[in-house]
């Protein structure tokens, strides 16, 4: 073979190289292009009896020299780019994502800046019993020089017959106390028709992991100017919690923290199992501020402490735990919450192991 045929396959190579390269893009262009029909639809990007059914058409007609298995691995690479490429889109258009905003999201709270670079906590009962009962609560956490006070107001429960919570009452007991301890109030609203009345009593609304995905709730909450701080369902995956954020962002309000509180799987040996690398992942995907629920997540007040130092160490934002003056009588949640001496500990040893926590 002469040096002038080499040469000429050689460029017949390269035009179908390039051939080959324009093919793979207009393809790219098509899938862009399905994929935006199918988030209009509503319809899941990965669509595996689609791919199979492609894959085992391209066999068909493969007349080789390839073998079957090598043709199928290269076009499962090119279908895989092309199902990234459509993430990519998604990702890109998402207002929480960090994509879209390449800058930290930082939510003003009666003068308390959440997604500063400085950690931030939460305490209060897990549910509003009385006013006696909050104040003492909010009393410690003002002594703290702390301002963020949580209380159930309303309290979605397994069983029926459970405490519910003192609905409206409870956010006036919360209203009264934040404005003589001078505190920023915040409790959960379980449906649309309240968030307008909560509104006048609460500083932060927060929508629980039962309500994640209460998609008029999370409109509702997005229609309104107030801080949200949305959990993380029992069985959400971390796209599911972030798309839910993204409900709220699409009407217009932005004040988004976003709370790990752990998700539900085989494990006994805690009330849920606490994913904390979804705070990295969720400080890396979106713009917003994430908090850790240790009560929640874990349900036992001995794992509360490294819970914690856990959560900030790894990146959160924040803390948030469940404090009672006399857990054993709470009407909620006795076995998870501390009391008032064990908030005492916990806050100290907190403030040991975080040297960034005494400015705060």
């Amino acid at each position: 073979m002469g040096n002038h045929e080499l040469d000429q396959l050689r460029k017949q190579v390269e035009e179908i190289n390039l051939e080959l390269l324009n093919l793979i893009n207009k393809r790219a262009e098509l899938v862009q292009e399905i994929g935006r029909v199918k988030e209009t639809g509503g319809v899941n990007r990965y669509d595996p009896v689609r791919e199979r059914k492609m894959l085992n058409l391209i066999k068909e007609n493969n007349d080789g020299p390839f073998e079957d298995k090598t043709v199928e691995h290269i076009f499962k690479e090119i279908f895989k780019a092309g199902l990234n490429l459509q993430q990519d889109n998604h990702q890109k258009a998402l207002l929480v994502s960090r994509k879209k905003k390449p800058e930290d999201t930082v939510i003003n709270i009666k003068g308390e800046l959440i997604g500063d670079g400085k950690p931030h906590f939460v305490f209060g009962p897990c549910a509003v019993e009385s006013y006696e009962q909050v104040a003492q609560v909010a009393k410690s956490v003002k002594e703290k020089g702390l301002t963020l006070l949580r209380g159930g107001a309303f309290k979605p429960r397994t069983s029926p017959y459970d405490f519910q919570g003192l609905g409206i009452e409870g956010l006036k007991i919360l209203k009264k106390i934040a404005d003589e301890y001078n505190l920023a109030v915040i409790s959960e609203i379980v449906t649309p028709n309240d968030i307008e009345t909560a509104v006048e009593y609460l500083d932060v609304i927060q929508i629980g992991a039962r309500n994640m995905q209460n998609f008029e709730l999370l409109k509702a909450a997005g229609s309104i100017n107030k801080p949200v701080l949305l959990k993380r369902g029992l069985a959400a995956t971390i796209d599911e919690f972030i798309n839910a954020a993204e409900y709220i962002m699409s009407q217009g309000n932005g004040n988004i923290i976003l709370c790990e509180r752990g998700i539900r799987t085989y494990e006994k040996a805690t009330r849920n199992t606490l994913d904390i690398t979804a705070v990295p992942i969720l400080k890396q995907e979106t713009h917003l501020p994430v908090f850790v629920d240790v009560t929640h997540s874990t349900g036992r007040r001995d794992l509360l402490l490294p819970a914690a130092k856990a959560a900030l160490a790894i990146g959160a934002d924040g803390v948030m735990a469940e404090v009672h003056p006399d857990p054993a009588v709470a009407l909620s949640d006795a076995a998870q919450q501390m009391d008032l001496n064990q908030f005492d500990n916990f806050y100290k040893e907190i403030l040991a192991s975080q040297p960034a926590a005494r400015a705060f």
